[in-house]
């Protein structure tokens, strides 16, 4: 498949990107390497977070204008990773350099697609999030492929076309699943079905879970990783059902059917304690408890109610989850008796979520910032700011005192900090 290559001053970027990262070895920066962060949860770590959004503690550093995207952009020590998508017919990928915006290297290649009429009026644009391993940048474009690029040169390694590979078809709404990194493993939910690839070669080392096609073809959640029951192992959800797999061997240890509308089974499962939380469009919220009895493990429902979750992930602090629902309001649940506390008024369509300690910071896809105090007593909105006029779909990414907002068709960086730090 043809691809394009295009360099910025690539000695002199390199050369900064190894100098910055020898000088920070002993204090390295914060990072965003993947979906919802370092831990995949939305968990912040570093110092606390400031309590407003106000001009002189929310003060712009840099913004790029770039091709349009839903991806959320992925944080190294000294670089930040991009995709987009180019004239409906390119699919791209940039490295900026974190300090000042400047780009690094961009590659592209065709890989655009148009989604279902009812879906097209937010645009085709490229979804997915990459990961990144501190060597390798994995992305997954639009037309079921998978591309490992070498994160400090952009040069491609290595290619997996999933239709042509698996002769499965054209996922309608794209690849919409973020890759998961674990060891020398790469975990994708593309080929209408779970895949493991080992990450150096991209050769597949099994494939389960495979979808029946049609409508239901690939997932739009995204896998992650937990302990449960004393078992580590691959958390699932797929466009029918919740599942437990071992991530070596691909064994499926337990699943459940997920009720939705349409298989719309969008947000990232959340684990709590040996139970997993999630939600689906037009149906309502869960939460299944997993137990194991020698080596069989049993999944029931210990509760649910009529929080009607869409495509936000909730983030989870002090057993209590925060949800923005399809309704577009916000909730908070207690996950030991699956009890909503509270349910605010309207925030638009859409909100990514990111914590610390007890802070919430949601970016609306309306490009409205809020500062939500986690109170489960009751909403309590702290702040609130306006940062992009444009849409913000794409996930926040928080990086010590860097705030990173991916609007449609541009990067913006923010300079975070309380007045006592300034």
């Amino acid at each position: 498949m043809r691809m394009r290559l295009l360099t910025r001053s690539m000695p002199w970027c390199i050369a900064l990107c190894w100098s910055s990262l020898g000088a920070a070895q002993d204090n390295p920066p914060c990072v965003w390497d993947q979906w919802r962060g370092p831990t995949r949860d939305g968990q912040v770590t570093g110092s606390n977070w400031p309590t407003s959004l106000a001009v002189d503690a929310l003060t712009p550093r840099w913004r790029v204008e770039l091709d349009s995207s839903y991806s959320g952009p992925v944080v190294s020590e000294s670089m930040v990773f991009v995709t987009g998508t180019a004239d409906k017919k390119n699919e791209v990928v940039c490295a900026l350099d974190r300090q000042t915006g400047n780009e690094v290297w961009r590659v592209e290649w065709p890989g655009a697609m148009s989604v279902p009429f009812f879906a097209a009026a937010n645009g085709s644009w490229i979804r997915a999030t990459p990961a990144f391993d501190g060597e390798n940048l994995f992305v997954a474009g639009m037309r079921d492929v998978l591309v490992s690029l070498n994160a400090m040169t952009g040069k491609e390694q290595w290619r997996v076309d999933f239709v042509k590979e698996l002769n499965t078809p054209l996922p309608s709404f794209g690849f919409v699943s973020s890759p998961l990194l674990d060891g020398d493993a790469i975990f994708v939910q593309a080929g209408a079905s779970l895949v493991k690839l080992q990450k150096r070669t991209g050769e597949i080392i099994w494939r389960i879970l495979q979808e029946e096609g049609g409508m239901m073809e690939s997932a739009f959640s995204s896998p992650v990783i937990a302990t449960l029951s004393g078992r580590r192992q691959l958390i699932v959800q797929s466009r029918q059902k919740l599942v437990g797999v071992d991530p070596e061997t691909g064994e499926v240890l337990w699943e459940r059917e997920v009720p939705s509308f349409r298989g719309m089974n969008i947000l990232t499962p959340v684990v709590f304690g040996d139970g997993v939380f999630t939600s689906s469009y037009q149906n309502k919220s869960w939460l299944y408890s997993v137990s194991r009895v020698a080596d069989k493990f049993q999944v029931e429902e210990a509760w649910s109610n009529n929080a009607q979750g869409y495509m936000s992930t909730p983030v989870v602090v002090d057993g209590h989850a925060y949800l923005h629902l399809q309704n577009q309001r916000f909730t908070c649940i207690d996950l030991k008796s699956g009890k909503r506390t509270w349910t605010s008024k309207p925030f638009g369509k859409y909100a990514s979520l990111a914590t610390q300690g007890d802070l919430i910071l949601a970016l609306g896809q309306n490009g409205e910032l809020l500062l939500l105090k986690a109170n489960p007593q009751e909403f309590e909105l702290l702040d609130q700011r306006k940062v992009s006029d444009q849409e913000t779909w794409a996930h926040v990414a928080v990086c010590g005192d860097e705030i990173f907002i991916r609007e449609l068709n541009a990067l913006s960086v923010f300079r975070w900090r309380s007045a006592a730090a300034k």
